[in-house]
């Protein structure tokens, strides 16, 4: 897949969202729903800092669509995250019928830079978007984000990259 400057801005954006997270003492993450008229119709940021470790925006962009939107507008979606979904945000996915996944950041570049900081291991397997729900259309990393992406993690985990 090659991604449009569509596509890039919209990842841009959920860096940014990311970094939003990070300024209100969060974790770093990002995500957004466009329609299949590449509209935005949905996006939030990380919101685990009260204490719920599932209010993760991938989660809440499936609740915001099952409500908002048909099986089939849910089918022709596009999720842009600044990081691939996790294990419960995949399966999330995959079971409401969302479409495609476009994401900056890998589980396999997070693990790694968390490993490399000292930081614990997830109480998650850290499983790609391809174990956990095979049948959805997912792209990622896109390298040009690496950086910032390590550098907004180390920041919300406390650490010096």
């Amino acid at each position: 897949m090659t991604l449009t400057p569509t596509d890039h801005a919209h990842l841009r954006r959920c860096v940014e969202l990311a970094r939003e997270a990070v300024e209100a003492g969060d974790e770093a993450f990002g995500s957004l729903l466009v329609d299949a008229d590449d509209q935005v119709v949905f996006e939030d940021r990380n919101r685990v800092s009260g204490g719920d470790s599932t209010r993760h925006p991938e989660l809440t962009i499936v609740e915001w669509a099952v409500q908002n939107m048909t099986p089939d507008q849910r089918a022709a979606s596009v999720t842009y995250t600044s990081g691939e979904h996790c294990a419960m945000c995949s399966a999330a996915h995959a079971w409401v019928g969302l479409g495609r996944i476009v994401y900056a950041g890998s589980t396999a570049q997070l693990t790694r830079w968390r490993s490399e900081w000292g930081l614990p291991e997830s109480p998650v397997a850290p499983l790609s978007i391809a174990d956990v729900a095979p049948g959805v259309d997912a792209f990622g990393p896109v390298p040009e984000f690496t950086d910032e992406l390590r550098a907004l993690h180390a920041r919300s985990a406390g650490v010096t990259p």
